[in-house]
């Protein structure tokens, strides 16, 4: 089985990038910079925009029980502005991650989801990955959430949380479970990033008008979630021209954690062997005759 150390290219340079190996570089261990990932990528000098992509990256590592600030170093370009040093890994991620309008972009997530596969990181699509990030913001707004509706005066919040689901979905979370033949506790699993996105949107917005509206009790702060969720279940119906309800069940996410953390053992055992080979061999010093 090849090995990525054995793939030299991100896409081909005639085609304005250079190759991955080529940007790597080395103090004691191999990282790349995001300054130069973001250029190749297409965003210019622009890193308040692909920081999106570094922080989605973090959220992604933390969902997966990875120590992000192994992976993601701040640091500083020559000229005094933010930089980050990033591990193979997060490298990986943070493409993933980026902006597939680009059309940059879009070509090295298609590199990156055919490269992995070399070592059996059975990535289908980017929002395989990007699914992982959205998991665990959903999982950060949902705690921020559920204390906005305690402020609010919320009690019983299995209510509540189904007030939003019956907005965006004109049906109960177990119904919608029972509809996708899924536990109702795998719901997010199996949801595809569209759809994880509507979700986030509606729990956020939720939560700033919750804040804005003070003291509603349990009804109100009810209310307030399901015309939340009615809103963003209009702005999918046209986006996709699809119900919330109908969007497709995917590939479960349990799975695809799985193949990650396999996926960022192999990146750092290369780069590692890679660096002791580097290394100069020590000689053991003579000994003095007697």
């Amino acid at each position: 089985m090849n090995d990525l150390k054995n793939s030299d290219e991100l896409l081909d340079p005639e085609k304005g990038f250079l190759t991955i190996e080529e940007l790597k570089r080395e103090n004691g261990q191999a990282y790349w910079l995001a300054s130069e990932i973001m250029e190749r990528l297409g965003y210019g000098n622009d890193m308040k925009s692909f920081y999106k992509a570094i922080n989605r990256a973090n959220k992604a590592m933390t969902g997966l029980n990875i120590d992000p600030f192994s992976n993601i170093e701040k640091t500083l370009t020559s000229d005094g502005k933010p930089d980050y040093k990033l591990t193979r890994f997060a490298s990986y991620l943070v493409i993933m991650n980026a902006d597939p309008k680009k059309p940059e972009v879009g070509k090295a997530q298609a590199y990156f989801v055919a490269m992995t596969r070399q070592f059996e990181l059975l990535i289908n699509e980017p929002e395989d990955v990007t699914r992982v990030a959205f998991r665990q913001e959903i999982k950060e707004q949902n705690r921020r959430l559920g204390g906005a509706a305690e402020h609010a005066g919320v009690v019983q919040f299995d209510r509540f949380h189904n007030a939003g689901y019956l907005g965006m979905y004109n049906m109960m979370n177990v119904t919608l479970a029972d509809r996708r033949g899924i536990e109702k506790d795998d719901l997010l699993e199996h949801m595809g990033g569209v759809e994880m996105a509507a979700n986030l949107f509606r729990i956020e917005v939720t939560k700033m008008q919750l804040e804005q509206k003070g003291r509603l009790g349990q009804e109100g702060a009810e209310a307030v979630h399901r015309k939340v969720g009615t809103e963003v279940r209009k702005s999918v119906q046209k986006m996709t021209g699809m119900n919330p309800e109908d969007l497709p069940v995917e590939r479960r996410l349990t799975d695809i954690n799985k193949q990650l953390k396999i996926g960022h053992k192999e990146m750092k055992k290369i780069d590692d062997d890679s660096s002791k080979q580097k290394q100069p061999v020590k000689r053991s010093a003579k000994k003095k005759k007697s």
